[in-house]
C-alpha cells in the first residue's frame, strides 16, 4: 500500500477547511491524508478531527515559522485567511504572505489559495458608485484576499486559485437568515434587486478542494470558481417558503440602505453585495456550476441544503 499524500489544511477549525479535512478522511481511496492545522490544538473542533483521524497540528498564520514547520512534507497546501476574525484587511494580506512563502518554503507540490477577488480592478477608489472603506478599500473582506492573488503568483508556487462564493450557511450563522418585518411576515433582506447570487454550501468547498487535488497537475496554473447554484434573491425566498413552510419574502433593498443597516461589517457587505449585482455576469461566469460538479459530484443545490439544514436557521 503506497504511503499517502500528507494535505495540509489551513484553518482546518473553520467552515472552508473543516469540510477538506472531513471530506479527506471520508475518502479513503482519494491517497491522501489529512495535517489538520489549527492554532489551538486542545479545541473541542481539533479534538473532534483527531478522533475522525486527522493529524492535528499546531499553527498560526500570524506566525511563519510555526507555518513552516507545518507545512514540511506536505505534498499539498490548503491555504485561507478568515477575514471576519479580526476585521483587518493589512492582517489578512499579512497572513496570505505568510501560508504563501511557508508553502514555498516546504516544497509543497499543490497549493490551493482560496480566495475572491480585488474588487478595486471593477471599480477604482475613485469611483464614488460605492463609498471607499478605511482609506483605501471598496469591499475589505474580498480586496485584501484579491490582493494576496499575487504573492502567490509571484512566489511561482505550484498552484490553484479557487474563488468561492457565498456559503448559504450564512443564513444560519451570519444574521442573515429570515427575519419578521413590522408587518409579521418573514424575509431575507439583500441588495442584489433581480441579479443572481453565487452561493454554495461552506461544507462543498472543501470538497471541491479535494477534488482539485485528486486531479493532480490538471488545475495547476489556473483559475478555478466554484458556486453551487446562481440563485435571485426571490428564488431563494421561494425555496427558503417551501422548506420552512411558511412564507418568507425577498426584501430587495438598495446597497444605500444595506450599507446602513449599523451590524459590524454591513458597509463592507452591502459594497459586497452592490460589487455583485452591478457585475453580475462577470461574477456569475468565473463560478461554473458544471466545473463545481466536476470537482465535486455530491455538490448540493439550494433545495438540498435547506432539506439537510432548515431546522438549524433560526427565524427572528
Amino acid at each position: 500500500m503506497a504511503e499517502k499524500k500528507i494535505i495540509a489544511v489551513a484553518g482546518a477549525t473553520g467552515a472552508q477547511g473543516g469540510g477538506l479535512v472531513r471530506a479527506i478522511l471520508s475518502d479513503p481511496g482519494s491517497g491522501f491524508s489529512a495535517r489538520a492545522l489549527t492554532r489551538d490544538v486542545k479545541s473541542d473542533k481539533a479534538k473532534t478531527l483527531a478522533k475522525l483521524g486527522a493529524e492535528v497540528v499546531a499553527a498560526d498564520a500570524d506566525d511563519i515559522e510555526s507555518l513552516k514547520r507545518a507545512f514540511q512534507g506536505a505534498y499539498g497546501a490548503f491555504c485561507v485567511t478568515f477575514y471576519w476574525a479580526h476585521f483587518s484587511p493589512e492582517k489578512e494580506l499579512a497572513q496570505a504572505t505568510n501560508l504563501a512563502q511557508a508553502a514555498k518554503h516546504a516544497g509543497v507540490q499543490h497549493v490551493i489559495w482560496s480566495t475572491l477577488e480585488d474588487t478595486r480592478k471593477w471599480v477604482p477608489l475613485s469611483d464614488n458608485r460605492m463609498p471607499t472603506l478605511m482609506g483605501k478599500y471598496k469591499v475589505p473582506h474580498f480586496d485584501a484576499k484579491g490582493e494576496a492573488d499575487h504573492v502567490f503568483v509571484q512566489l511561482v508556487l505550484p498552484l490553484t486559485i479557487l474563488p468561492t462564493s457565498f456559503y448559504w450557511d450564512n443564513f444560519i450563522y451570519f444574521g442573515m437568515g429570515p427575519k419578521k418585518g413590522s408587518d409579521g411576515k418573514l424575509a431575507i433582506t439583500l441588495p442584489m434587486g433581480d441579479k443572481k447570487l453565487p452561493g454554495i454550501a461552506a461544507e462543498d468547498i472543501g470538497k471541491c478542494a479535494l477534488g482539485v487535488f485528486k486531479k493532480g497537475r490538471e488545475y495547476i496554473g489556473k483559475t478555478v470558481g466554484i458556486a453551487g447554484e446562481h440563485l435571485t434573491g426571490a428564488q431563494m425566498a421561494a425555496a427558503l417558503t417551501k422548506a420552512l413552510g411558511q412564507e418568507v419574502r425577498y426584501n430587495a433593498v438598495s446597497p444605500e440602505v444595506y450599507r446602513g443597516l449599523g451590524f459590524p461589517g454591513a458597509e463592507d457587505l452591502g459594497n459586497m453585495f452592490q460589487f455583485k449585482r452591478d457585475f453580475n455576469e462577470y461574477f456569475c461566469g468565473a463560478r461554473n456550476l458544471n466545473v463545481a460538479r466536476s470537482l465535486n459530484p455530491s455538490l448540493l443545490t439550494f433545495d438540498q441544503w435547506l432539506a439537510k439544514n432548515k431546522s438549524r436557521i433560526p427565524l427572528q
